[in-house]
């Protein structure tokens, strides 16, 4: 906007965005409190929780990891492409084929 322009601007169009401000800031206002007013023992969540002098500090132990087994997954998953016995049984894959790739001649050392 140029300077010519700012100074077209007239008073009506000055006392509509301050209107549209003022609104808006009121909406806001208006809102917080009513979230407010609705649920005052809410609190917000965080991320540890302050201990008391009084408490002692507990260590959580971390579960025993069980290593080589697998998570068992309900039902089994099945391969994108099927072999070759269950394609001549009518099993379609579920991707379509790959593209092939594309190569370039290599590049020429100058």
């Amino acid at each position: 906007m140029s300077a010519d322009e700012w100074k077209q601007a007239s008073g009506p169009d000055w006392l509509f965005a301050l209107a549209l401000i003022a609104a808006g800031t009121a909406i806001s206002a208006l809102s917080v409190g009513e979230i407010k007013a609705s649920k005052p023992d809410q609190q917000l969540a965080q991320a540890a929780q302050p201990s008391s002098p009084s408490e002692p500090q507990k260590r959580d132990a971390q579960p025993d990891s069980t290593t080589g087994t697998a998570r068992p997954t309900t039902p089994a998953p099945e391969p994108a492409r099927p072999d070759a016995e269950a394609q001549k049984q009518g099993a379609q894959p579920a991707l379509p084929p790959a593209p092939a790739e594309k190569i370039a001649p290599p590049i020429k050392e100058k």
